[in-house]
C-alpha cells in the first residue's frame, strides 16, 4: 500500500495528475496493476495528506491549492528546511560536498545555457540531497507532503522570466555554507533562499491577478 501511495503522489509530483484533474479508480488500478479497493485506500491516504479531494457524486480529484495556503506551506517549508540546511552543514562527508558541488555547477550550467526544464530538475535534488545529508526524516517526510500539495504555484514560479538567474545564486551560498560547515551560515541562506521564493511568489500571483483582470475588461 506504501508503495502505491508513493506511486500515485509522484505523478502528482511531476505534474502528470494536475490540480482538479479527476481520479478515476479503474484506471489507476490498471496503470499500477492492483485492485480499486487499494486505489481507494491509497487515494483516502492521499487525502488525509491534503493532495486529493473527495467531490460528493463526483469521486476523487487532485487538490487545487489556493494561493494563500500555498504561501503559508513555504512559511512552513522555511522553518524546516532551514533545520535541514543546517543540520546537513554538521553531518556532511567529503563525499557529499563533491556531490552538492557537483549540482551546483550543474545548475549554473542550465542557467547559462537557458535549459528551464534541467534547472528545476537540479533545484529538486538539491533539495532532496540536503534533506537526505540532514538525516532528518521527519522534517523530510512533512517537506515532501507539502511540495506535492504546492506543485501548481511551484510550476509557475519556475516560469517566472528571470527567476533561476535569482535563486542560482541564492543555492549557491547554501552549498557553500554546508560545504564550508558552516550550520548558522546554512540556515540562514536557506531560510533566504525560501523568503525570496515567497516573494516571488506574490509576484506571480500579482502578475496573473492583473492578467485576470486585463482580460475580462477586453
Amino acid at each position: 500500500m506504501a508503495e502505491l501511495v508513493a506511486d500515485i503522489r509522484s505523478l502528482v509530483l511531476r505534474g502528470e495528475l494536475v490540480p482538479n484533474q479527476r481520479l478515476i479508480e479503474h484506471d489507476l488500478a490498471e496503470q499500477f496493476g492492483v485492485s480499486r479497493a487499494a486505489v481507494r485506500e491509497a487515494l483516502g491516504r492521499l487525502e488525509a495528506e491534503g493532495l486529493v479531494e473527495r467531490v460528493h457524486n463526483r469521486g476523487a480529484r487532485v487538490r487545487a491549492i489556493p494561493f494563500e495556503e500555498a504561501v503559508e506551506i513555504a512559511e512552513v517549508r522555511r522553518a524546516l528546511e532551514g533545520l535541514c540546511a543546517g543540520k546537513a552543514a554538521e553531518l556532511v562527508s567529503e563525499e557529499e560536498i563533491e556531490e552538492l558541488r557537483a549540482i551546483g555547477q550543474g545548475m549554473l550550467d542550465a542557467v547559462a545555457g537557458a535549459d528551464v526544464a534541467g534547472y528545476s530538475a537540479l533545484n529538486r535534488d538539491l533539495h532532496r540531497r540536503i534533506h537526505e545529508i540532514s538525516r532528518q526524516r521527519t522534517a523530510r517526510s512533512i517537506i515532501d507532503r507539502m511540495r506535492g500539495q504546492s506543485v501548481r504555484h511551484q510550476y509557475r514560479l519556475a516560469m517566472k522570466p528571470g527567476r533561476p538567474t535569482v535563486s542560482v545564486g541564492e543555492h549557491l551560498a547554501i552549498v557553500d555554507a554546508i560545504c564550508r560547515r558552516d550550520p548558522g551560515a546554512a540556515e540562514r541562506a536557506m531560510r533566504a533562499h525560501l523568503d525570496s521564493v515567497i516573494a516571488a511568489m506574490h509576484e506571480v500571483d500579482e502578475a496573473a491577478r492583473e492578467g485576470a483582470l486585463e482580460t475580462a475588461a477586453r
